[in-house]
């Protein structure tokens, strides 16, 4: 006879506020980015060293965006190299010469 028996959902189980949260966050985010292209759609003149350019403000953003993403990746991987030689170079022993066979 339990087998047969329909649960009941609770109210609790019905609402789920994460979800909700994340749908409205959602929303703000693409109405962000669509007032942010709105807005920025006119055209800018680029000027480079031996030639001038007109491209749309929000390729411009977009693309120094994209330039200081990779840029950062970059330089955290740099410094993660440099860390760890120097963790290396302090871990070796006087005496131990092989830490200096790959050098």
């Amino acid at each position: 006879m339990r087998l047969l028996r329909r649960r009941e959902r609770s109210t609790d189980e019905s609402w789920q506020p994460k979800l909700f949260a994340r749908l409205i966050a959602l929303t703000l985010l693409v109405a962000y980015a669509i007032g942010f292209v709105l807005e920025n759609g006119k055209h800018v003149s680029v000027h480079f060293v031996f030639t001038t350019t007109r491209v749309s403000l929000v390729w411009l953003i977009l693309l120094c965006l994209a330039i200081g993403l990779v840029a950062g990746v970059l330089m955290a991987q740099l410094d993660r190299r440099r860390r760890r030689r120097r963790t290396g170079e302090q871990g070796s022993e006087p005496g131990d010469t092989v830490g200096d066979l790959g050098r």
